[in-house]
């Protein structure tokens, strides 16, 4: 069949499109036809749970950075502490001593400074982890509260069905 004109073979072309369209979805309708979705869940539920998911995940960034502001306040207290204690070290070092004292009380302060720093990382690493385990163990416990909502939705909704 000839073409008469670019109109008519743009009227065509367009033609062909929608009925091989139509017939996409005419399948695709047959598809999914058979198949058994679940019905919609109750929304009133599902606000619900997103609800206390939102509640959880703000109650977590709440104890993250209270957690951080208590490290972040301890390590301030830590490196006045240690400024203290080093213009102290300073002032016992200036004093006229025999060298072999010097050098034994030296000895000793840079023992009690690594002890000492030791022991407020181990402080500072503590304070960390417990604010960490306290948020992530809040939305673990939310994750599996969530979990149980969704199975008792889709039993609903498959008893409804």
């Amino acid at each position: 069949m000839p073409i008469d004109s670019p109109t008519q073979g743009a009227e065509n072309a367009f033609t062909k499109a929608m009925t091989q369209a139509k017939s996409a979805t005419d399948e695709f309708t047959r598809m999914f036809a058979d198949m058994k979705l679940p019905v919609m869940p109750d929304t009133e539920a599902l606000m619900s749970a997103y609800r206390r998911n939102f509640e959880a995940l703000s109650a977590a960034n709440r104890i993250a950075l209270e957690g951080a502001q208590a490290v972040a306040k301890r390590h301030m207290e830590i490196m006045q502490q240690t400024m203290s204690e080093l213009s102290d070290s300073m002032r016992a070092m200036s004093g006229a001593e025999a060298p072999g004292t010097k050098a034994s009380r030296q000895a000793d302060m840079l023992k009690h400074a690594h002890e000492r720093a030791v022991s407020n990382t181990k402080e500072l690493s503590d304070l960390i982890q417990r604010s960490s385990g306290e948020a992530l163990g809040l939305l673990n416990k939310r994750f599996a509260e969530a979990i149980e909502e969704v199975k008792l939705l889709a039993d609903k909704g498959a008893h409804k069905g």
